[in-house]
């Protein structure tokens, strides 16, 4: 019937399948369901991009529903947008009726988003990429998020546990989140297997198995609380299904077919529904809300950011870019050194004194929060998050411990109403290079008494030969962002760190001041000296805030077009 089959998904109540499948190479996936023996096989999506890992949900009831419905949950890339970090066109959570009516987009992160599974709490758990982690490769990570069936309440599900890679997640009948963990994963996607449990699920990882005992894919759930899961050795070889005892890790061969690969095998029986969910989301309405109760309440020792620290709550938006927007040839320019989005500023107000805020967001819509110190220079930047259609999103601190119960207080910011950073898109105030910057340079660092005169530039010179593709970027924009080619021994390389302008080197001599903080891990390197040098006009205050300012909003090149509004796909909750 196909010239391709993956990723079947089991009915309730045993008796269905969903799965992806293309009738011949050139065609999208899409997803199909069909009876447990194969027969009466109907289509559920059209024209829904590439749909992959169908999943069943419970019963979803929204307000103005005459009854609940049951629906489908899948990956696409019907979007169109690129990966943050990557020229790859991204995926998101989407789910649609099983007439294929209904489209609804689930998930407005900016980097991939795949591999659900609902728990029996009635959440889905999914595989996120966060490209800026702590302790992470400099890609980031792709940890485990849950969000509800409506796509709100997004919040970390796996933290920063295990290896940098984990996915293929899936939920025992005995309350453990079982997932493939790698730190580079093969071309499969294989590796070992970690477990998590859904009661602590924050601070309870455990590894099962190790590299000893061969590389791991696709595990699905049994009855008894055991997994299916196939596995190969590390080198050579095919995948095998096996049962494997998540307890004392071992393992009993099921299937085997030599010369070939058997992966993704899932129980064909009954299981319980997970818990339905109400959903407060109504699309005509075009607004959310965000809530702080404290940014004090966070993951750093007290006296690292003790209360007054924080001065105010910068909120960014993140335009992911259009597959296709970088043609391929000479003179094609892209911002590939900081990254694949674009960002601009929602607005940003000051903190109650209790370090508590309340804002009023457009819906649907890649957001970013940083808390900011007296000199307008980011303290703690959050991962990327969203809001639904009339969600109140609330959040206990800054990257606080989220298993911790907070103490009992009112936040004073909920005691007065949301600011609102609804400003229309042309409104949004963006902070590029060649607007803001080259000017800033050209007038205070380009004259004789500085890198233009007889004082040698210090900025180093710029490796040319490394690979940035096909784009072209200005010399000085270069000087700032690219490691030189012979760094002097105490030089760490480039001088801007896009999104943390504390601890970038211009920064610094700027300041005339090392502006790392305790929580960054960086060498105490002193400043020798301050910039603009004597005989040159002093950077303004404003001057000053604006380097700043376009460093922590990513470094970016070059502005948005003057017609740029958030027509990302899906903007309105509804049809992508």
């Amino acid at each position: 019937d196909f010239e391709s089959a993956a990723d079947p998904a089991i009915s309730f109540d045993g008796k269905r399948i969903l799965f992806a499948a293309k009738k011949s190479a050139g065609d999208r996936w899409n997803i199909f369901e069909m009876a447990a023996d194969g027969s009466g096989i109907h289509q559920v999506t059209h024209e829904a991009g590439n749909c992959r890992t169908p999943m069943y949900q419970s019963a979803l009831f929204y307000l103005n529903d005459a009854r609940p419905s049951y629906q489908v949950t899948f990956v696409s890339d019907v979007a169109g947008e690129l990966n943050e970090f990557g020229r790859a066109t991204k995926t998101d959570l989407y789910s649609v009726r099983f007439d294929g009516t209904g489209l609804r987009r689930l998930t407005y992160g900016v980097s991939a988003s795949y591999d659900p599974f609902q728990m029996q709490d009635g959440r889905i758990v999914f595989s996120n990429w966060q490209r800026s982690q702590l302790g992470k490769a400099a890609l980031g990570s792709i940890d485990l998020s849950a969000v509800h069936l409506d796509g709100t309440d997004y919040a970390a599900f796996s933290g920063t546990q295990g290896l940098r890679v984990k996915h293929m997640a899936c939920v025992t009948t005995k309350g453990k989140a079982v997932f493939v963990e790698s730190e580079r994963p093969p071309w499969d996607g294989s590796g070992n297997i970690g477990v998590i449990s859904l009661r602590r699920n924050l601070h309870s990882y455990r590894a099962v198995t190790t590299p000893a005992d061969g590389l791991f894919h696709s595990p699905s759930p049994l009855p008894d609380g055991s997994i299916l899961v196939s596995r190969r050795p590390v080198v050579g070889g095919v995948h095998a299904i096996y049962r494997l005892d998540l307890e004392s890790g071992s393992r009993t061969l099921v299937f085997s077919q030599p010369g070939y690969h058997s992966i993704q095998a899932v129980a064909l029986a009954e299981r319980p529904e997970p818990d339905g969910h109400s959903s407060v989301v109504e699309d005509d309405q075009n607004w959310s809300k965000l809530y702080c109760l404290s940014v004090y309440e966070n993951d750093l020792k007290r006296e690292w950011m003790p209360p007054g620290t924080a001065r105010r709550i910068r909120v960014i938006e993140g335009l992911p870019r259009a597959a296709g927007a970088f043609p391929d040839g000479p003179g094609a320019t892209a911002d590939t050194l900081s990254g694949m989005i674009q960002k601009r500023l929602l607005g940003d107000l000051e903190l109650d004194d209790d370090g508590s805020f309340h804002v009023l967001v457009p819906p649907n819509t890649p957001i970013q929060l940083q808390i900011v110190d007296r000199d307008g220079m980011a303290l703690r930047t959050s991962a990327w998050i969203w809001a639904k259609n009339k969600e109140n999103r609330g959040c206990i601190g800054c990257h606080e411990d989220g298993e911790r119960t907070p103490d009992n207080v009112f936040a004073k910011a909920l005691g007065h109403a949301a600011a609102d950073l609804m400003l229309p898109p042309e409104r949004r105030r963006t902070v590029d290079f060649s607007r803001d910057i080259q000017p800033i340079l050209t007038a205070k660092c380009a004259n004789r008494a500085c890198h233009g005169g007889a004082i040698a530039p210090s900025l180093g010179e710029v490796d040319t030969r490394r690979s940035l593709g096909k784009a072209v970027f200005p010399p000085a924009y270069l000087s700032l962002l690219v490691r030189p080619a012979t760094p002097a021994p105490t030089d760490r390389g480039k001088y801007v760190d896009p999104g943390r302008a504390r601890t970038s080197r211009l920064v610094w001599v700027i300041s005339g001041r090392n502006t790392t903080r305790p929580w960054d891990r960086t060498a105490a390197v002193p400043v020798t000296k301050r910039m603009p040098p004597a005989g040159s006009a002093p950077l303004t205050d404003e001057e000053r805030r604006t380097i700043i300012e376009w460093i922590d909003l990513g470094a970016q090149l070059n502005p948005l077009p003057s017609d740029a509004t958030n027509t990302r796909v899906g903007s309105s909750g509804g049809q992508p």
